[in-house]
């Protein structure tokens, strides 16, 4: 019994994982190409250059990260409504 219980919760992580793995991948591929829109060289003095990549990547990294976190905690606390009751 104790493994069979065992069994299901570590299935469940995993499932998880690969969820949040999987979004975050999304928000950040989503980030990237949104901020293919943005002018750069506004801000920086050669967008094209490896930097001005570096820091395009490191950008999308970030906001996909807080997009993804928001999308997944939603839908945590969308899965915990049913505890209301």
């Amino acid at each position: 019994m104790d493994s069979n219980l065992a069994n299901n919760l570590t299935g469940n992580l995993g499932v998880s994982g690969l969820i949040s793995i999987i979004v975050s991948l999304i928000c950040i591929g989503l980030s990237w190409w949104s901020l293919q829109n943005l002018k750069l060289d506004l801000f920086i003095r050669h967008p094209k250059s490896a930097q001005g990549k570096l820091l395009q990547l490191l950008l999308a990294i970030v906001l996909g990260h807080f997009v993804s976190k928001f999308l997944l905690d939603y839908l945590t606390w969308s899965q915990m409504i049913k505890y209301m009751f």
